[in-house]
């Protein structure tokens, strides 16, 4: 069945898979208290947000795919904030002189959509009250967690903007804890414990004392990527009209299985374009798989972007005789071209490649972005299955907002500023974010939650995970062991947006034979340290009422628990 690192876990109870070990504990924590998965996700997923504040925050974004038991078909949360209604392309290009929007600082925020979006999943599926669940995220961040590594590293590097500049931010992260101790944030747990105790914990945030300091804190200028100051563009009326929706999920037939993804507001159809290339293929083979990602994410970036704004053929592009055209395409070579396809006789169009942008300023928006985001699965006893994959409000993305302990995301900045691409800007247009949730039935049951953080790779390194358990025979977690790789020959979602043709990232336990081969056909190889690449996390149900949950090793954070 494949080498393991952990046992896959089984039982009836219920499962929590997670990034970090502490969520996955508070989620275990709320089934064992007569909570349901939807409970549990939103006291794991408000934890998160204390536990790993260099790779999610309570200024971000949620997506999130729910199978409520006894639904036929899963729904699709979509917390992914607009941009402001005064973010325009001229705006940016014209008076400020920007070709992007700078990967750091208040020009890169949208509303904040995360909050608004677990008070739904709660409002709409849950079943116990928010004070409740909040508790958790209140302990860790009034009496201390520990400090991973990676937080501590994130730290490390910003250590002197935010010295120099960012001296909000400082006043939370500095000095960097000791290895060892516990590190506190006792202004949100102070934000926290005011939503907790109002009886309206939404209309707080997003009109009340919450909304009134995004919008005061946006008037400052602050240092950015570009290596100049921006204030920022959220407004009264940004927050205060906007609302999570629900939507159908998009889904694609697979070997039995159907997989459930969201829009194309999202990165997420790619995987689902990858499993229509692939069928009939050899998911074995690193390279077939490497070119068929190819062409899924050329698409992507001539065809994604908020349904509500542009005209997405998503029927063609997920239709079989799409991929029957485009699997001619997958060579016996790597491709080097970026390769979108004519989906309904459409032309396709590339945004070109952005110049005259000022440089990259030091430690305030190096590509770090990519990868740094937490995701969480959970199934309970009733058959209630979520993935959830929130991102965003990064410390090292913008300044800690001192009256509130957190900062704002910098999600716009997946933007293009060229005009008339699906992904071009727009006012109240959501971003096309990376961020991307999985859900899967078999047999028309139930089966499957799994995602991972990951930036662009989340539907390479969650895809890879999947093909191990159904082509492999391998059980979750021998899947997410499993060696894996991915490819970045496309331009990245992330400032400052390269590309890197003919590039494939292999762990190096994918062996000798078969990197060389690799390099034999024409793959720019990065051989990878053997167990860095993917934090995939996934809980099942198997029929009878048997659950199970795998988690990520690498990082040595993620954990599954269940029983």
């Amino acid at each position: 069945m494949g080498f393991s690192t952990r046992p896959e876990l089984r039982g009836t109870f219920g499962m929590v898979a997670s990034t970090h070990w502490l969520a996955s504990a508070v989620g275990m924590a709320v089934l064992e208290r007569g909570g349901n998965a939807f409970d549990a996700a939103v006291a794991a997923g408000f934890t998160l947000q204390v536990v790993e504040p260099q790779q999610n925050g309570p200024g971000g974004d949620l997506p999130a795919l729910l199978w409520p038991a006894g639904r036929e078909r899963p729904l699709v949360l979509c917390a992914q904030g607009p941009a402001p209604r005064a973010a325009t392309i001229s705006l940016y290009r014209d008076e400020l002189g920007l070709a992007l929007v700078p990967g750091t600082g208040p020009l890169a925020a949208v509303v904040p959509g995360a909050f608004g979006g677990w008070l739904a999943i709660l409002r709409e599926h849950g079943t116990m009250p928010f004070p409740e669940l909040a508790q958790y995220a209140i302990h860790y961040a009034e009496h201390g967690y520990p400090l991973l590594p990676q937080t501590a590293e994130t730290i490390r590097g910003m250590e002197q903007v935010f010295r120099d500049d960012w001296t909000t931010s400082a006043e939370v992260y500095l000095p960097l804890p000791e290895r060892g101790t516990l590190h506190r944030n006792p202004q949100l747990a102070e934000t926290y414990r005011r939503l907790a105790a109002s009886a309206d914990p939404v209309e707080e945030w997003y009109r009340g004392f919450v909304a009134e300091e995004f919008v005061r804190f946006q008037e400052r200028e602050w240092l950015d990527s570009s290596g100049e100051r921006h204030r920022g563009l959220l407004a009264e009326d940004d927050l205060r009209d906007w609302a999570p929706t629900w939507e159908e999920p998009l889904s694609v037939d697979y070997h039995g299985y159907e997989v459930f993804k969201a829009g194309p507001w999202s990165q997420a159809p790619v995987l689902l374009q990858q499993l229509r290339l692939l069928e009939g293929l050899d998911v074995a083979d690193i390279h077939v798989v490497t070119e068929c990602a190819k062409l899924a994410f050329a698409d992507r970036e001539a065809w994604y972007g908020d349904p509500d704004f542009a005209d997405v053929p998503i029927a063609e592009l997920l239709s079989r005789e799409y991929a029957d055209e485009r699997r001619g395409l997958v060579g016996e070579e790597a491709s080097s071209a970026l390769r979108p396809g004519s989906p309904g006789g459409r032309e396709p169009r590339l945004p070109q490649p952005a110049t005259g942008d000022a440089p990259v300023a030091p430690g305030v928006g190096e590509p770090t972005r990519r990868g740094d985001t937490v995701h969480l699965d959970v199934v309970d006893r009733w058959g209630n299955m979520v993935s959830a994959t929130p991102s965003g409000g990064w410390l090292d993305g913008a300044p800690v907002i001192p009256s509130l302990g957190f900062c704002l995301g910098t999600r716009a900045q997946m933007f293009w500023l060229e005009e008339g691409l699906p992904n071009s800007l727009e006012p109240g247009k959501r971003p096309r974010t990376t961020l991307s949730p999985t859900l899967a039935s078999r047999d028309g049951d139930p089966y499957l939650a799994i995602g991972t953080p990951g930036g662009d790779q989340q539907d390479q390194w969650t895809l890879h995970a999947f093909l191990a358990h159904v082509h492999g025979g391998l059980d979750v977690q021998a899947a997410i062991d499993a060696p894996n790789h991915h490819t970045e020959a496309f331009p990245s979602s992330f400032y400052p947006r390269e590309s890197r043709p003919r590039h494939v990232a292999v762990e190096e336990r994918a062996g000798p034979e078969a990197i060389e081969e690799l390099r034999r056909r024409g793959h720019a190889v990065v051989v990878a340290d053997p167990w860095s690449l993917g934090r995939v996390t996934a809980v099942g149900r198997d029929p009878g009422g048997i659950l199970k949950a795998g988690a990520n090793p690498r990082g040595m954070q993620g954990y599954a628990v269940g029983r």
